[in-house]
């Protein structure tokens, strides 16, 4: 017997941005997108494609203002879907990691879906602004992902020198670390910890 595809949804609405997100970590990669940001829909676009999780946002954000609130509040609605979607753990792997090149960049990822929140980013940009976007909102997305997921998420930049190649590393290997870490094991038997709960 399968079992059914582990999906959340989440609906948020401030006076900032209003969201409606849907993830299946049981995809197949296919998304739907519709931020108001192009650079972040093709950063998401890369997420689900390389995670093979099938994504759906809806975003109305007051992006005349700035991109921060759009990009932070999407980033709080993934990590709380991506919390829910996996729900209580049992038979995860639970880690996941890799270093992913991207031309002249290398960039590691590293997650743990511990229930517990940390984020490192060791990430460097050379340049303030990809296109339109600023580059410092790729931190404030992972940050609001980490800490609504309960996750670990190490990031390490190793080399590289174009922020547009940069940014994309980070969305393709931490997509790639996720697909691990939520990844079934058939041999493991409850939680992935010895203390018996992952909260």
């Amino acid at each position: 017997m399968t079992a059914p595809p582990r999906t959340a949804t989440i609906s948020r609405k401030t006076a900032e941005t209003g969201i409606h997100l849907s993830l299946n970590l049981d995809g197949t990669g296919q998304c739907e997108l519709a931020t108001g940001v192009g650079f972040l829909d093709h950063m998401l676009t890369l997420f689900a494609r390389h995670g093979l999780f099938d994504l759906t946002v809806q975003c109305n954000g007051d992006i005349q203002v700035d991109f921060h609130h759009t990009v932070e509040d999407i980033g709080i609605c993934l990590g709380r879907a991506l919390k829910d979607a996996v729900g209580d753990k049992k038979g995860i792997v639970r880690y996941g990691s890799l270093s992913l090149p991207m031309e002249e960049t290398l960039v590691t990822s590293a997650v743990d879906l511990s229930g517990r929140m940390w984020l490192v980013f060791d990430v460097k940009f050379p340049t303030e602004k990809i296109g339109l976007f600023d580059t410092e909102l790729v931190e404030v997305f992972w940050q609001a992902v980490a800490a609504n997921a309960l996750m670990n998420l190490h990031l390490v930049l190793h080399h590289g020198s174009n922020s547009h190649h940069i940014s994309e590393a980070t969305f393709k290997a931490t997509a790639r670390a996720l697909r691990q870490a939520v990844t079934v094991d058939p041999r493991q038997v409850g939680v992935p910890s010895s203390k018996g709960t992952l909260t």
